[in-house]
């Protein structure tokens, strides 16, 4: 909580920080790498050649203020920020660093407009939320048994093409202790050393089911852009990682966790890379809960990059009350006729009208994929009524904030 004293300043800043949020972000970026270097190891910086992290900061500055003291809206968004800073590692000793650009951010974009009243509401706002954070994370750690950072060692043991531009990695420890408990819609973060100290860590998703002996991602390798560039860790790990190879990955963190324990319908709907959590809670379900009335969708661009069938086929095998349908979106030259299909097939982009129907008003439907997938997803299902409080979206970016904002 804020004082009372602060409150008008943090309202005032609302309409400021939506005209220059993202010039505020930028500066603060740019001003912090320069003193402080050694924090790119912490930061995506293909997301930052992109623009992506700056419009994700100015986002959450935007509606922390917005919000600010409402604790029901803010909870979710926390969380999710939370378990972000859990998987690359962030520390007390960080959000100081991060106060002081920041803040400095904001005085040096809006000029004499930044009266000493309003940076000072600022920075008890900043302290506010950087002590909530701290104190949920040192929980977090403290739950998990492991220090800020901590990686662990893991060689991969199989790697197998799951379709055009998506690897699957099967990862086992070498310390010989077991793999770490996680849930379905989980991830870890992978580090890479890029050469001349250059450090990135990159979130993917646990693509098999937990309790098994092994860990498994499966990675998209991320092609040049108009709008983004090339992915650096993405493509590395496609041209350097193979079976024998080691690599150091984080203790499994995520908000994004599907029912996987109950027998009430669900529904699975995905797109592109979307599906590898969406593989996660399907092998689970399969193996805990075989009869569960389950819709599976996913859409891809063509039959050559509708990745994990394997995992489909041994679920559609196992689970009497699964429905699969795809959606690929050209059926043309260049997509493998000859392979099958799992499921039932439908072309062009995904439409909830062409999904079996179920309970809309009490099944709980889970999204994962591309912002603009899932945005028309949304849409669509609620327009079919479905409520709001039973649809579920794996997202990290400005998009998170669009139900604040």
């Amino acid at each position: 909580m804020i004082s009372a004293s602060a409150r008008p300043y943090i309202d005032a800043s609302v309409p400021v920080l939506r005209a220059h949020g993202l010039a505020i972000t930028t500066t603060f970026y740019r001003n912090m790498f320069v003193a402080h270097p050694e924090l790119t190891n912490l930061f995506n910086m293909g997301n930052q050649a992109s623009g992506v992290q700056q419009q994700s900061l100015a986002a959450a500055v935007f509606a922390y203020a917005a919000n600010i003291g409402n604790t029901a809206a803010l909870g979710p968004v926390i969380e999710r920020i939370v378990q972000k800073h859990l998987s690359v590692g962030i520390r007390a000793e960080h959000y100081p660093i991060v106060g002081q650009y920041l803040i400095g951010a904001i005085q040096e974009t809006l000029g004499d407009a930044a009266t000493a009243p309003l940076l000072a509401a600022w920075v008890e706002a900043y302290d506010s939320l950087a002590r909530l954070l701290i104190n949920a994370e040192k929980k977090a750690y403290a739950q998990a048994g492991i220090m800020p950072g901590q990686l662990r060692n893991m060689r991969v043991t199989q790697r197998h093409n799951e379709s055009t531009g998506i690897v699957s990695f099967v990862l086992e420890p070498m310390d010989g202790d077991a793999v770490p408990s996680f849930k379905p819609g989980q991830y870890i973060s992978v580090a890479v050393d890029l050469g001349d100290g250059h450090r990135q860590l990159r979130q993917y998703s646990l693509s098999d089911a937990p309790g098994l002996d092994h860990l498994r991602i499966s990675v998209k390798r991320e092609l040049a852009q108009p709008e983004a560039p090339r992915g650096e860790v993405s493509n590395w790990i496609h041209d350097n990682i193979k079976e024998g190879s080691v690599l150091q990955v984080t203790h499994p963190f995520g908000e994004f966790t599907p029912d996987t324990e109950s027998a009430e319908p669900i529904v699975l709907l995905s797109a592109g890379i979307g599906i590898t959590p969406m593989i996660a809670v399907l092998n689970r379900i399969a193996i805990k809960q075989p009869s569960r009335p389950m819709i599976f969708s996913h859409a891809a661009r063509d039959s050559d990059h509708l990745s994990h069938r394997r995992d489909l086929d041994a679920a559609q095998a196992r689970m009497p009350n699964l429905q699969i349908i795809t959606f690929l979106e050209t059926t043309t030259a260049g997509s493998s006729g000859d392979q099958s299909i799992v499921g039932q097939a439908r072309t062009g982009l995904m439409e909830i009208a062409q999904l079996p129907s179920w309970p809309r008003s009490e099944t709980n439907v889970y999204l994962c994929g591309p912002i603009g997938f899932m945005k028309a997803q949304w849409q669509a299902l609620v327009a079919a009524g479905v409520p709001l409080t039973h649809v579920h979206r794996e997202v990290f970016g400005p998009e998170m904030l669009d139900t604040l904002i």
